[in-house]
């Protein structure tokens, strides 16, 4: 069994987007968050080890290149960045790991997959985005983690949302902090604190 403390410190070596674009919400998983998610499906639902995994919105290669280092079957991760994707391949060579990667929209991806890792785009820049990644999560994979921006408000909004029009079923909600760097112009602080949500949804049967 690998250590969660291990696994954080393997993720802070993940190199992240040299050039990120606001539009497209490319805001780094920070390897805490990361490391928190994969803890949690591997060794507590045994989601990763031993499973097929997909990484939707993959970026750099974060959530993917972890997956894989628990014990992954098989990982791949998609994202419509080149850039991004080129950086995930570099990073996930430098650790020695396998995962494909594939450059293009997650709406060509097709085929089944134990479990979906992502931490999509949030929607604050193009509205809905978040629930097109948590619908074709589910039609990929009968157990997704997800992370969402957290509050009361938006939680009934996906569950509701998850059981009426995806067939799925929260299973556990976990909040925690996202620190965002200054990365873009319109920043004013040097750390941002968002508070997120980790979902565990699971495909409903019957």
């Amino acid at each position: 069994m690998i250590r969660r403390k291990e696994l954080e410190i393997l993720l802070t070596r993940v190199k992240p987007h040299p050039k990120p674009k606001v539009l497209m919400e490319q805001y780094q998983t920070p390897p805490n968050v990361a490391a928190n998610l994969l803890y949690m499906a591997a060794y507590t639902f045994n989601d990763i080890i031993g499973k097929t995994v997909c990484d939707l919105g993959c970026g750099c290669g974060m959530l993917a290149i972890g997956a894989a280092y628990l014990g992954a079957e098989k990982v791949v991760g998609i994202d419509l960045d080149p850039l991004a994707v080129s950086t995930a391949k570099d990073n996930a060579r430098k650790f020695g790991l396998d995962v494909d990667w594939i450059v293009g929209d997650i709406g060509l991806l097709k085929g089944r997959f134990d479990t979906v890792i992502q931490n999509p785009p949030f929607g604050v820049k193009k509205h809905g985005v978040d629930l097109r990644f948590l619908e074709k999560a589910l039609s990929l994979a009968d157990t997704v983690y997800s992370i969402h921006k957290s509050g009361e408000k938006n939680r009934r909004f996906i569950e509701k949302t998850v059981t009426k029009k995806f067939g799925g079923r929260v299973t556990n909600v976990v909040e925690t902090v996202i620190v965002i760097s200054h990365i873009f112009s319109f920043h004013k602080k040097p750390k941002h604190k968002v508070k997120v949500d980790i979902y565990r949804i699971v495909k409903s049967y019957g």
